[in-house]
């Protein structure tokens, strides 16, 4: 039998990626990790929370494993699972495991996703323990002292079948994002899509009204993400209505009229 794992190098994010910081994110996170201690990152879709950690990565010179949960991930696509090859069974690592060997940070995407039964596993690596059993090969494996562990979610989304358990939630320190104050978003939305100031400053003007409707028919605003999507799309000469039309409304909404109220928002602004 042999066994195969990750190559965490290849998971270095060697560029700085470009990050504003919107509070004191950053001295925390680094302060967590100094103590060994599990972070959470909660905030709404696109407000910058896998930017942050893309950013944190390579400010801490680590590698970056991120898993993007959903309801099929189970605990042996975490932990890893025996495999037939070449008429040799092969033990294949899976994505937190190989972090917890390498020293890498883990960062579970949109936890609440995943089935209970599998966010269990995290347990004992978000505690003083710092240890992830592995019962298909009898090891207890010790987290590597620069292993970080970190999740995120979205607080708007959670419902009674879809929340943190409290034995979860209390492992973490918590940082809550949200979105930029208009001045930042405005400069954030200018570095990515590369947009003047005055269609960047009105983007994010179209964001606050369609922020302004959550609760009533829109579950989210546009966020910082869409509004440099509708930014590239504007750069390349697609009229800024349409732009937002395409990149905005119908990412809020499949409902018609939601999205031509949505639509009628973005002409009061352009």
């Amino acid at each position: 039998m042999s066994a195969q794992t990750l190559k965490p190098e290849e998971y270095r994010i060697v560029e700085e990626p470009y990050y504003e910081p919107v509070g004191n994110e950053i001295e925390i996170f680094e302060s967590a990790y100094q103590n060994q201690l599990a972070l959470a990152l909660r905030g709404p879709t696109g407000c910058g929370k896998t930017r942050f950690m893309e950013y944190m990565a390579w400010r801490l010179k680590l590698p970056l494993i991120t898993v993007s949960c959903h309801d099929d991930l189970t605990a042996s696509d975490l932990i890893g699972r025996y495999l037939i090859t070449d008429n040799q069974t092969v033990w294949i690592d899976g994505p937190l495991t190989a972090a917890v060997r390498a020293g890498a940070i883990c960062y579970l995407d949109e936890i609440v996703e995943a089935r209970a039964d599998t966010t269990v596993v995290i347990h004992p690596l978000a505690d003083d323990r710092r240890v992830l059993p592995i019962e298909k090969l009898g090891a207890l494996l010790v987290a590597h002292e620069s292993f970080c562990m970190t999740i995120s979610y979205n607080p708007g989304y959670q419902s009674v079948l879809k929340d943190i358990k409290q034995s979860t939630r209390q492992r973490f320190v918590a940082l809550d994002f949200d979105y930029p104050k208009a001045e930042l978003e405005q400069k954030i939305v200018q570095n990515e899509a590369g947009l003047d100031a005055t269609n960047a400053r009105q983007l994010v003007r179209f964001a606050q009204l369609t922020r302004n409707l959550k609760g009533a028919g829109l579950d989210e605003g546009a966020s910082t993400r869409l509004l440099v999507h509708a930014g590239k799309l504007m750069i390349s000469g697609i009229d800024p209505v349409d732009a937002c039309a395409s990149a905005v409304s119908q990412a809020l909404s499949d409902d018609r009229e939601m999205i031509a109220a949505i639509n009628e928002l973005c002409a009061s602004v352009f």
